[in-house]
This record gives C-alpha cells, structure tokens and sequence, in this order.
C-alpha cells in the first residue's frame, strides 16, 4: 500500500460545488506530516451569501487569488502522488471533479480515497458524531473550522491517529470516477 496521503479540504463559495475559494493540503508520509499547503481560490463565479457566513471568505478576498486552473499546475502532481484522504470525502472529492471538469483539466479517470470520517466511526464509535470539529476536539486537535488549510491538517492528524491505534486503512479505501463525480462499488 502507498504509504503516502494527502489530506485535502476544499471550501466552495455557493453550492453548485464545481467550484472551489480555497483550497488546503497536508501531506502525510511515513507517519508524519511532510508538506502543508492552503490558498485562497478565486472561483470566478458567484458568492452564496450562506457560504460567504460559513467560511469567512468573501468574494473581494479571493478576487486576486489564484484561478484553479493557475494553482492545479502545481497542486496536480500533488494530489497524484499519494491515496487522497478528506473528511466526508465524497464531498471534497466530488468538488474536485466537478471543478476539473468545468475547466476542462484532464487527470485520472479514477482515483483512490479514504475518508477519515468513516475511520472515525470505527475508531471512536462512542462519540456523539464524528463531524471533523467533533473529533478534532476530542483528540485535542487545534482546529479553526472551514479554515480549508487548517481542516485539512485536522484530517490528516485525524488519519495519523487512526494509524497509531492500528486502524487499517485499506478497509477504507474507495476508487472515485472523476468523470462521473461518484464512488464506483
């Protein structure tokens, strides 16, 4: 199994979820965190006042961020080099393939995923629900919530203790069309 992840989170400005206003990684290898990366993303679509409440980021703060198109010349070969792990995965992922789709990137037909808030469900069956703040919180992990450089170190701390309580993660993992923006069975 690659023993490399990447942690990832994404925050959308409306909820059309194809495009992204920021976006965060954090790469996990051998047990340890070895890169972070966050950035504003400019969508160059609409702000939902909702979104704009829920993560902070307006649309004047991301009017000269980068496009997704300039930031996947170097986060692409990132995301590719390792298994993507998010919380409630199938959310970030579909966000990913709607966003290289509407920009007509080209990537993997497919790729592999894991999703640290199903492992949670498993490793801490007890808590009231395994939302990524509630977690976070109960391990003592610093967290600023919607912060998409800050939830994705949470995930990956998250990942690193399911690791060291002998979680296997190859229980977890899930292979996600990127065409269809869906996990194939």
């Amino acid at each position: 199994m690659n023993n490399r992840f990447i942690a990832f989170d994404v925050e959308t400005p409306n909820s059309s979820n194809d495009r992204m206003s920021a976006i965060g990684i954090t790469v996990v290898e051998a047990g340890k965190i070895e890169q972070r990366f966050s950035t504003l993303v400019n969508p160059e679509t609409y702000f939902h006042p909702f979104n704009v409440q829920l993560t902070g980021i307006t649309p004047d703060m991301a009017s000269t961020a980068p496009t997704f198109p300039e930031l996947w010349e170097n986060i692409g070969p990132v995301m590719a080099s390792g298994i993507l792990i998010a919380h409630n995965a199938p959310f970030d992922m579909g966000v990913l393939s709607k966003c290289l789709r509407a920009y007509g990137i080209p990537w993997q037909t497919t790729t592999i995923y894991a999703c640290t808030c199903r492992m949670g469900k498993v490793c801490y069956p007890a808590l009231e629900n395994h939302r990524l703040n509630t977690l976070c919180h109960h391990l003592k992990i610093p967290l600023d919530h919607h912060d998409a450089g800050s939830d994705s170190e949470g995930c990956a701390r998250l990942l690193m203790d399911y690791l060291e309580h002998g979680l296997d993660v190859t229980r977890f993992l899930r292979r996600y069309d990127m065409q269809r923006s869906r996990t194939l069975r």
